[in-house]
């Protein structure tokens, strides 16, 4: 990965090149934002560059021993850290390296479902474990193999339990000479405060239209009428995007079961609303969690065409169709009942809560707020 491999974000690749031009880089860094903007790309292409041996006025070299290694992200002085099973959490993550690194060649715009996918977790969150944090103080503590710099690029530090924070605090405070750590996470406010304090925080903000479609034209052969849909779905989110124009059939699927509830629950099908969440019960709490996000952005979407602002709607084609008709019944004195009922579901599934007494509850409630 190399900065002009991601989409946008010239100041903030300005500011990392610039950092390293004078001498100023920093110990730790946190890099925050929302899904898809390529915090972790950048974070992988900031590494890079202070690893270069050859490195150009904006760019790595892409020639040297070094660039050759990270093409493939197996540099011995590049370290990673992220979520996973509770056993390789505790076991270090050597076992998951080779998994991981596919993955991100594949897409560095991955979420944690993306993640979570190629690992086999996806009816479970993954943890940063203590053990992890043991390994992690280890390799930074060597002597580097090859570059000036130890670089450690730790995704989803929100993902670290208590003792695992604890930890590391020391080695986040007072790393060793020439140790770069890079935090990159969505979540900053989960992080431990005391963690916080101690990077240099850097807010990368969510990615323009006009670089969204720009990264689509490259990377895809999609139409253009998809490519114009998924930038406006994508509302900044280029993982969200390429997930659109690459696995449009995921988005049709939660499209097929938000109609299906709304037609149950509106109609008082019991029935069918037992059917319903029996079937998306069984889909895994991320499948569930990215549904339920699915169902507060058609509510949004469908109020503010109530409401005739069909300027700021963002919906395909499929989606559209449907809401010139299902529209009418989110009004301002149910939207926000029904909104907050989607919200706490997430809520609940994020916290691990029964998949099925919550889809069951938040069904026969959405039944009500429709007949409002």
């Amino acid at each position: 990965m190399y900065f002009k491999d991601i989409p946008g974000q010239q100041e903030i690749k300005k500011r990392l090149i610039r950092s390293v031009a004078e001498e100023r880089i920093s110990h730790a860094l946190l890099f925050h934002g929302p899904e898809g903007c390529g915090k972790l790309a950048l974070a992988i292409a900031y590494a890079r560059f202070i690893s270069c041996a050859d490195r150009g006025p904006e760019d790595s070299c892409g020639n040297c021993p070094s660039c050759l290694k990270y093409n493939k992200l197996i540099h011995p002085d590049l370290h990673f850290s992220f979520p996973a099973f509770a056993k390789e959490s505790d076991s270090g993550v050597d076992d998951l390296i080779n998994t991981w690194r596919k993955a991100i060649l594949e897409n560095p715009f991955l979420n944690q479902y993306n993640w979570y996918e190629h690992i086999g977790l996806e009816k479970s969150q993954g943890i940063i474990g203590t053990i992890q944090s043991t390994g992690i103080i280890r390799k930074l503590g060597l002597k580097s193999f090859e570059s000036d710099y130890k670089n450690l690029i730790m995704w989803l530090p929100e993902r670290m339990n208590a003792s695992s924070s604890n930890k590391l605090l020391k080695m986040i405070e007072e790393p060793p000479p020439k140790t770069l750590l890079i935090l990159v996470s969505e979540s900053p406010d989960d992080i431990l405060p005391t963690i916080r304090s101690r990077t240099q925080i850097m807010r990368i903000p969510k990615l323009k239209e006009e670089d969204i479609r720009k990264a689509l034209q490259e990377r895809t052969n999609a139409h253009d009428d998809l490519i114009h849909d998924a930038v406006k779905l994508s509302n900044g989110n280029l993982n969200l995007a390429l997930a659109t124009v690459r696995v449009d059939e995921q988005n049709k699927f939660n499209f097929d079961r938000f109609v299906s509830l709304m037609r149950f629950s509106y109609a008082k099908d019991y029935a069918g609303l037992i059917e319903w969440v029996d079937q998306v019960s069984g889909l895994g709490r991320e499948r569930i969690k990215l549904f339920l996000l699915y169902g507060l952005r058609m509510i949004r979407e469908n109020f503010m065409m109530n409401l005739q602002r069909s300027e700021v709607t963002h919906m395909a084609g499929y989606e559209g169709d449907f809401s010139q008709r299902f529209s009418a019944f989110i009004k301002p004195g149910n939207v926000t009942l029904i909104y907050e009922e989607l919200n706490n579901a997430y809520y609940h599934i994020s916290a691990n809560g029964y998949a099925r007494i919550v889809l069951m509850d938040m069904s026969l409630k959405m039944g009500r707020y429709l007949h409002m």
